[in-house]
């Protein structure tokens, strides 16, 4: 429920962005995508008063950019909730010892999994999020293609951009999972990489989850 709550407000807040930024926009202001540049640029725009913003328009972006902090706000109370469910909670505590898995992640896995004795082994629970690559057959070769991007979105995109976290941090270390990624970067590329480790990730949790034991840092070639 937390999580869709949250969901929820991040949606409206992106909304609000784009609104912003679109009414800008027709006012000859140019401000990049992204939440931080709005929230750092309007301040700026409100304070300049040799811009084309009239008093009225001035007023108007002043209040979009109360609504914004408010929402902010909000959000991070969701954090903040989140952040005791994992800490209150023994299995999303476990799931946080896995790289790229942090509260957001392991509370929603949590949830969704149990023990996760439904699904028969940890490619069965990434297949059921759509990370597992699809495979084409022809002439007895058999070629592998894109995710499927079935089932469950929001976990799949959690695990996915914790992945990418862990991509970004492991060029200058020498432990045994970042030398696995670095070379699947070389030889795949960040994306690639990304998705393979998010698959991976997605089967040591089910796991977990499965046997209730920690987290043993082991990676095959």
């Amino acid at each position: 429920m937390i999580h869709r709550l949250r969901q929820e407000t991040v949606k409206r807040r992106i909304a609000l962005v784009n609104q912003t930024r679109g009414l800008l926009s027709e006012r000859g202001i140019v401000i990049e995508q992204g939440v931080n540049q709005v929230r750092k640029r309007l301040p700026e725009l409100l304070e300049d008063a040799e811009n084309s913003l009239t008093p009225l328009s001035r007023a108007a972006f002043a209040h979009q950019y109360e609504r914004l902090l408010a929402l902010d706000e909000e959000i991070q109370a969701y954090d903040q909730q989140i952040s005791q469910l994992c800490q209150t909670n023994e299995l999303s505590q476990r799931l946080t010892d896995v790289p790229g898995v942090g509260p957001m992640t392991a509370t929603i896995v949590a949830a969704d999994l149990g023990d996760g004795r439904q699904y028969d082994n940890g490619r069965h629970y990434s297949g059921s999020l759509g990370i597992v690559p699809r495979q084409y057959s022809s002439g007895g070769k058999s070629v592998l293609l894109g995710i499927s991007k079935h089932g469950n979105r929001y976990i799949r995109s959690l695990l996915i951009h914790g992945a990418r976290s862990v991509l970004r941090t492991c060029q200058n270390r020498e432990d045994q999972l970042s030398l696995w990624c670095q070379k699947l970067m070389k030889r795949r590329g960040f994306n690639v990489a990304a998705v393979a480790l998010a698959n991976k990730n997605a089967r040591i949790l089910c796991a977990l989850a499965n046997k209730a034991e920690r987290y043993q840092a082991t990676v095959s070639a």
